[in-house]
């Protein structure tokens, strides 16, 4: 089985210390509507970088970056949406106020799954400290160039009368709506490739990590109207060390796509470029601190694991059985506080 060909690199239970056993998973994120990535408000062009082409071939040329934030902040609320369906978000306390645990208010419970995987920064009230993540992340880099996968939509706000116009309310009745601009777009089937890497995690936080990247389907702005994307898991590798980033992955594969005299434009087949990426990662083995890859097989049968402890009927006692896992550390925690107050009352 899958998992216990990665049990050397598997904690059995959650420790304070890193011991320096890594999962690596390369991801295949493919657009599947018109998607937004960017830092700045509305009209603000597409996340891109100039870096060198491949390994081999430096000629110099701009990929679409897909930010290692804009990865992971929808991965964690998808996570975060069923252990809320379960009640197992917990609360802090702050000013003799109780705030439910959620990203950025600044309130962390620091006891939830999510906190324990993904990392808290220090926060207010009673639970002030941190954790660091031991989902690591990196940027995504688009194959092709951006110059190909970039287009432009106009936008139009209109009203109930169906044009830009609306009698009566306006002082001035000729004047159109605002509600006019024109904003970048990234097109669909473009294809970014990454890495993920899990440090120090047990067997159930592998599958909650791999369930909340498989099941999420919505990343970048507006992902209300656009971001839909789909991921693959084409690889799983363990050792001691990372695999090579994202961006010497995107080379790797660039290079073999000239070599082998393929078309490099948009749209690109998708079977096509697993294939090659997968040829790529084939003797990373062969590097560093990298000691195991699953075949095909062994892959194919984690990611069943996973979909069967992410199942409906499954997954409540699935997540229960993960969260019971930290219930030592929280009582160490709650003793300490009491001590604490003990010593603050002499």
């Amino acid at each position: 089985m899958s998992i216990e060909t990665l049990k050397p690199f598997l904690a059995s239970s959650y420790e304070n210390f890193p011991k320096g056993r890594t999962i690596g998973v390369v991801v295949l994120r493919t657009t599947k509507s018109e998607t937004i990535f960017r830092t700045e408000g509305t009209g603000e062009p597409m996340c891109s970088e100039y870096v060198q082409a491949g390994v081999e071939n430096t000629e110099s040329i701009p990929r679409l970056v897909m930010t290692k934030r804009k990865q992971v902040a929808p991965e964690r609320r998808r996570g975060r949406e069923f252990l809320r369906s379960h009640e197992l978000l917990y609360t802090s306390k702050d000013q003799n106020k109780n705030f439910t645990c959620s990203l950025n208010t600044n309130h962390p419970c620091g006891d939830c799954i999510d906190c324990f995987l993904y990392g808290f920064a220090a926060g207010r009230g009673e639970n002030i400290g941190s954790q660091k993540s031991r989902v690591w992340t990196e940027d995504a880099f688009s194959v092709l160039p951006s110059t190909e996968l970039i287009g432009n939509r106009t936008l139009n706000a209109v009203y109930e009368n169906g044009t830009m116009r609306l009698p009566g309310e306006a002082e001035d009745e000729t004047k159109t709506s605002k509600g006019l601009n024109t904003s970048e777009y990234i097109k669909p089937g473009i294809h970014f490739l990454d890495i993920v890497t899990l440090k120090d995690v047990t067997a159930d936080e592998l599958r909650y990590a791999l369930g909340n990247i498989l099941l999420t389907s919505r990343y970048g702005a507006v992902s209300s109207r656009v971001g839909r994307m789909e991921n693959q898991i084409l690889g799983i590798f363990g050792g001691i060390a990372e695999l090579p980033s994202s961006l010497e992955l995107v080379q790797g594969v660039y290079d073999k796509l000239m070599a082998d005299g393929k078309a490099i434009e948009h749209p690109f087949n998708t079977e096509a470029l697993v294939s090659v990426t997968q040829s790529v990662i084939a003797n990373w083995t062969n590097k560093r601190g990298i000691s195991v890859q699953l075949s095909t097989d062994e892959c194919d049968a984690l990611i069943a694991d996973v979909d069967h402890h992410w199942d409906l009927t499954e997954q409540e006692t699935f997540l229960k059985r993960l969260d019971q896992s930290y219930a030592s550390l929280r009582k160490v925690k709650s003793e300490g506080k009491k001590k604490e107050r003990g010593n603050k009352q002499e």
